[in-house]
């Protein structure tokens, strides 16, 4: 009997999603809080978006300031400091089409974390929070499962 694939721990890690604006920022700092010293984290988007204020308010509840955080594109990061990410986690169908086309280049690890996208959430201040709280609790929760309880602090 063959034993199953066990998932590797990896140093660096890059989640994307559309705009960089609120699932990849909100995932980093997530995985940031539980790995402080360990894990090289960032995050880019397919195209450049702005930072969505809800996305910091949720954040901020969690008592993490994304509020400096600057959106930026795959070509972007690769300019800045290059794409040297073992594991690239997409949140959206486009960052995964763009993360496989990257690893025709690089040598990454590519996981498909289909994450809803809750700037199209319509009602009032309260519910459209509440779709922001619920994508993080979800990005949270796989975020633990995924890299497991050897970080530190709440995520």
């Amino acid at each position: 009997m063959v034993a199953p694939a066990r998932v590797r721990n990896p140093q660096a890690v890059l989640f994307s999603c559309g705009f960089n604006s609120v699932r990849s920022p909100m995932a980093q700092s997530l995985l940031q809080t539980m790995f402080p010293n360990t894990l090289y984290v960032r995050s880019a988007g397919v195209k450049k978006g702005e930072l969505d204020p809800f996305a910091v308010a949720v954040m901020q509840e969690l008592g993490q300031d994304i509020s400096r955080y600057r959106p930026q594109t795959f070509a972007e990061l690769e300019d800045w400091e290059g794409l040297n990410f073992d594991l690239i986690i997409t949140l959206s169908p486009e960052a995964h089409h763009k993360a496989l086309e990257l690893t025709h280049t690089i040598a990454a690890e590519v996981e498909y974390w289909p994450t809803p996208d809750p700037t199209g959430t319509e009602g009032t201040r309260e519910q459209r929070l509440q779709a922001y709280r619920e994508v993080c609790d979800g990005l949270s929760l796989r975020i633990r499962k995924r890299f497991g309880g050897t970080g530190r602090g709440q995520a």
